[in-house]
């Protein structure tokens, strides 16, 4: 027992280690590189959010020439109980269906993780399925499948706990393969529910106003999905007491991942940029872990999904792209990945104009 105990304590000490180290970006840092902006060959700020894209940039890897080096889009994939309640378009078997799409590189995530020169891992955090024959995919599966939060919680706190840790640990992994930048991706059918629930408990939000169509329900179907998130919130507010008890309550395996991925990603000062609603209701929940990680996330796209829109206007957030995406997979975070490699080259290769023998406002 006493073992056991021991075993416990070390784990929950993983991720709140993580929390914990997390450091506010350097004033000191964010002024040189701000310096070094306003005397490239430009106008000053004129080349916007792409300079302060650098700058941020400059100021998380504390280097003179920040080097992105190797990039990985991490996808967690898990199942969800909520879906035995309609809420969803699509029967859970899409999400096994999918995961051997993405080991066979013929996901939307593939394509675009290509164009940015981007790694895509796949992990198996809690699947409902055991794809015992996909070569690739990481097996790291804390439980098959979240229970039915419209009738009681998610997930037992210890598993929260240890899916949290399994992000927590797949960034360092990647940190220790050089990895400087990570993308986080997901796929579970009927996540955009839990998504729904953990965002209107956090933020927080009135269930319509954070709840959409997911993969594709029809207007009734939004409305039952309404009632659904309604009654999980009703039936777990007891437990729900801090941020990883009301993830326990409501969440997903995979969105806890992506919670544990965000908090070690920023604690490595690695550049960790978050994909659509569901990786966002992840990034939240570490947000609420400790607001500081705020800095270190790079908010790719605003989802056509409602509750996105509702998250950032809350949260204070501008994100890269709205292009009315709403796949999940990491597709949006792949796409700004570049737009962030593209501003650390001009922040590394455009010349000054000392350099350029021109004397500013010339």
């Amino acid at each position: 027992m006493v073992l056991k105990f021991y075993k416990k304590e070390l784990a929950v000490k993983m991720w709140k280690q993580a929390a914990e180290q997390i450091q506010p970006l350097s004033r000191s840092w964010l002024d040189r590189a701000r310096t070094r902006l306003d005397n490239l060959t430009k106008p000053r700020g004129s080349l916007g959010s792409l300079e302060k894209m650098a700058e941020r940039v400059v100021a998380i890897r504390q280097e003179e020439v920040p080097s992105l080096r190797k990039k990985e889009v991490l996808v967690f994939v898990g199942d969800h109980g909520v879906v035995s309640e309609g809420v969803s378009a699509y029967p859970q078997e899409v999400t096994a269906l999918m995961v051997g799409n993405f080991l066979a590189g013929g996901a939307a995530i593939n394509v675009l993780a290509r164009c940015a020169g981007a790694e895509v891992s796949v992990i198996d955090i809690g699947m409902k399925e055991d794809l015992q024959k996909a070569d690739g995919l990481i097996r790291r599966n804390v439980r098959r499948g979240t229970g039915n939060i419209a009738k009681g919680p998610a997930m037992m706190l210890d598993e929260a706990e240890k899916a949290i840790n399994v992000g927590v640990e797949m960034a360092g992994e990647a940190y220790e393969r050089g990895v400087s930048m990570i993308a986080t991706g997901d796929m579970g059918i009927g996540n955009t529910t839990p998504s729904s629930a953990l965002f209107s408990s956090l933020l927080p939000a009135d269930v319509v106003d954070v709840t959409g169509r997911g993969t594709g329900i029809d207007e009734e179907g939004v409305k039952h999905k309404v009632r659904v998130i309604e009654e999980a919130l009703k039936v777990n507010r007891a437990s729900m007491k801090d941020p990883v008890s009301t993830l326990a309550a409501l969440g997903g395996l995979e969105i806890a991942g992506i919670c544990g991925l965000c908090l070690a990603g920023a604690a490595r000062r690695m550049i960790v940029v978050v994909d659509g609603f569901i990786s966002s209701a992840g990034a939240l929940v570490a947000i609420r872990m400790n607001p500081v990680v705020k800095d270190y996330l790079f908010f790719s796209h605003q989802s056509s999904e409602k509750g996105h829109q509702t998250f950032f206007k809350k949260e204070g957030i501008r994100p890269v792209l709205d292009l009315d995406l709403r796949l999940g997979e990491g597709t949006g975070a792949a796409l700004v990945m570049q737009l962030i490699e593209d501003s650390v080259k001009i922040y590394n290769e455009m010349a000054t104009f000392e350099e350029a023998g021109i004397a500013p406002g010339a």
